[in-house]
């Protein structure tokens, strides 16, 4: 599919998807390019931009999300592996939302 196609089914920017592509976030699973220069995008980067919404709204920054999908990817990590990180991930989060309430709770007033 095309960009603009894909753009809207996720409903992100096509900005955002490129952008996405340029920080290494997709392989050649997920885009290529035809012949006229077009970006094809397969039904695998739909899913792929599935797992960045999620892994976003857990608070993951896309450094994280370029090291653990590159670790997929490239079979260095098990998906058990992936998921203890993904579980670590969460619980760093725990931690932190009882001084996230009380800083949101200030400024707000």
């Amino acid at each position: 599919m095309k960009i603009q196609e894909l753009a809207k089914k996720m409903g992100l920017s096509v900005h955002t998807i490129r952008f996405y592509e340029k920080e290494g976030l997709f392989d050649s699973r997920h885009v290529q390019r035809e012949k006229n220069n077009y970006r094809h995008y397969s039904d695998e980067a739909v899913e792929r931009l599935q797992m960045i919404k999620k892994f976003q709204g857990l608070g993951c920054s896309l450094a994280e999300l370029k090291e653990i999908f590159q670790d997929k990817d490239t079979n260095t990590k098990t998906n058990q592996q992936v998921i203890d990180w993904i579980e670590q991930k969460k619980k760093r989060l725990s931690r932190r939302k009882p001084n996230m309430i009380k800083f949101l709770k200030r400024w707000t007033g």
